[in-house]
């Protein structure tokens, strides 16, 4: 058994799809395929379900990609850290992979920022993700660190670290009759044409859940999982949609979009870094935590 053949099967369950894991490996199918079928050989149980295409892995199969998820999380963090032993300046070089949910997206920038100023050499992935994807992959090692929200998320147990608290706008054109406005109630902006995030993500239950306790009950006319989208569709579409405070300063001038607070009821939740909390702690972990209480 070798590190090859557990980030084949690792890739293998990601993709669902033997060339789809095939080409995230840089590898061909049958390379792939035949390095599986050995680690099953090696192991002595069946670890994919056989036939035409994939269809998933054997009980086994799961028990054996738990193990290869720690086995991997724990070989990459002995990397990071041995290279920060090779290092002529014991600093840190490599890349970390981040899961953000889609409100964070235009913060993030502040921590990997921060990260950088201190250890220059290292590089991140930024995946958009669900909070519910985020914990999910945290717990397979698929990514090393998310930026979540710490109080609407069982993240008991993992590491966290607050970035901000998350304010509630609604922005419009600025031709609209609200634009002017210091305030909206909840009330009103659900009798607006609003296009919101999918009911998947964590930022639309929040916003949903504040529409319930202005016993106001919207039919949003369009819904993305892309904040640009929501940005896009307020100019273009001339629709009102719900996004943080924060956009206004993030994204810079917003040309011909205003940003009104909501009340009635005041929504605000904590967003912050998460991570899984073990030891030994990964020099990459540790310098992330770091950078973010530098915010």
């Amino acid at each position: 058994m070798d590190i090859r053949q557990l980030q084949y099967l690792a890739a293998l369950a990601r993709e669902k799809h033997f060339t789809r894991a095939a080409q995230a490996c840089n590898v061909t199918q049958p390379t792939l395929s035949g390095r599986i079928r050995q680690l099953e050989q090696e192991l002595g149980v069946p670890i994919v379900e056989r036939g035409q295409r994939y269809i998933g892995l054997t009980a086994e199969g799961e028990r054996v990609l738990k193990w290869t998820h720690l086995i991997l999380d724990n070989w990459q963090s002995l990397n990071q850290e041995l290279g920060q032993i090779r290092s002529r300046k014991g600093e840190l070089v490599g890349r970390l992979v981040l899961g953000v949910i889609p409100s964070a997206l235009p913060k993030v920038a502040t921590l990997t920022n921060a990260m950088q100023q201190v250890h220059p050499k290292v590089g991140f992935t930024i995946l958009s993700q669900s909070s519910e994807e985020i914990l999910r992959n945290l717990h397979d090692f698929s990514i090393e660190a998310g930026i979540t929200y710490l109080d609407n998320e069982p993240v008991e147990g993992l590491l966290q670290a607050p970035l901000y608290q998350e304010r509630y706008c609604l922005f419009v054109s600025a031709s609209h009759p609200l634009a002017q406005r210091s305030s909206v109630d909840w009330l009103e902006a659900a009798q607006e044409s609003l296009c919101l995030l999918t009911p998947n993500m964590q930022n639309r239950r929040i916003i949903d859940r504040a529409f319930t306790a202005a016993n106001a009950h919207p039919s949003p006319r369009l819904e993305t999982n892309s904040i640009m989208n929501l940005l896009s569709s307020v100019r273009s579409m001339g629709l009102a949609s719900i996004m943080p405070e924060y956009f206004i300063d993030v994204l810079g001038k917003l040309e011909g979009v205003r940003a009104v607070p909501l009340a009635n009821p005041k929504v605000e939740h904590a967003v912050g870094l998460v991570a899984i909390n073990r030891e030994p702690r990964s020099p990459f972990i540790a310098a992330l935590f770091a950078a973010a209480k530098t915010l």
